[in-house]
């Protein structure tokens, strides 16, 4: 009998900022509607400066109906937290204040996903970065899955890397492990794609950047080898070509 799959996928939505530099929220969920993933894992899901709120308002995806985010309890700090009543200030002039993840991470699965565990990570950098971190129950089957985003230095990459392995090893019981994100790591095989040959396999996705004419294999899913790639991918469409900057990877798994 064969396993039932669970379909994961990757995306840096760029804030919700399509090619054409406008901020269009309602692309990026028709973008993940076509790919019909179990799980996403986001990147820049949030916007950089102001609220730092949600680039795609909870409401929207509440609306959407598809999915729901993981709650991670966390948020950034912000100067308007110390204005007393400053939520109800900013909800009165219109203003987002809810973040959708850690450093613009986040993670959405399908509302019959049931999340048995969270966590946002802080990572080693120069400047601002993070990872999260949800343990799911995907129809029966139990799954880890991190998503990232890292550092445009080298050398911050390797760091971040493995302190996201070393947490996982330290701190979690074992599980079946899906890690996603943007790597921005443009060499093949070396740098810190390297640190993942021991227990994980790199899904053969293909270029993911730059969503106009991709060269580049930035975004990257990796799966330990507890876990069977049955098919993997970039999402090429009409939408996922102006939504955002980079296209979305995707990979179907089995145990």
């Amino acid at each position: 009998m064969t396993s039932p799959t669970i379909t994961v996928a990757s995306y840096n939505m760029r804030k919700a900022i399509g090619i054409d530099r406008r901020r269009r929220p309602e692309r990026v969920l028709e973008v993940l509607r076509e790919i019909d993933a179990d799980v996403v894992a986001l990147q820049e899901a949030d916007k950089r400066f102001g609220t730092r709120a949600s680039a795609v308002p909870h409401a929207l995806i509440d609306s959407h109906g598809l999915y729901k985010p993981v709650e991670f309890g966390v948020s950034h700090s912000r100067l308007a937290q110390a204005i007393p009543f400053s939520e109800t200030l900013e909800s009165k002039l219109g203003l987002g204040t809810k973040n959708l993840g850690w450093h613009g991470n986040a993670i959405l699965v399908k509302r019959e996903v049931e999340v048995i565990g969270f966590e946002a990570l802080d990572l080693p950098t120069l400047e601002p970065r993070g990872a999260v971190l949800a343990e799911l129950n995907v129809r029966g089957q139990e799954l880890r899955v991190v998503g990232m985003h890292l550092d445009l230095s080298g050398l911050w990459r390797k760091r971040q890397v493995m302190r996201i392995l070393d947490h996982i090893a330290r701190r979690h019981r074992p599980m079946p492990t899906v890690i996603m994100g943007d790597t921005n790591e443009w060499r093949e095989g070396s740098g810190v794609l390297k640190e993942f040959a021991r227990g994980y396999t790199m899904a053969d996705t293909g270029f993911s950047f730059h969503a106009r004419r991709p060269v580049a294999a930035l975004d990257r899913i990796i799966v330990e080898r507890s876990l069977t790639i049955v098919a993997c991918g970039v999402h090429h469409s009409v939408a996922a070509s102006k939504a955002s900057d980079h296209l979305p990877v995707w990979a179907k798994l089995s145990a």
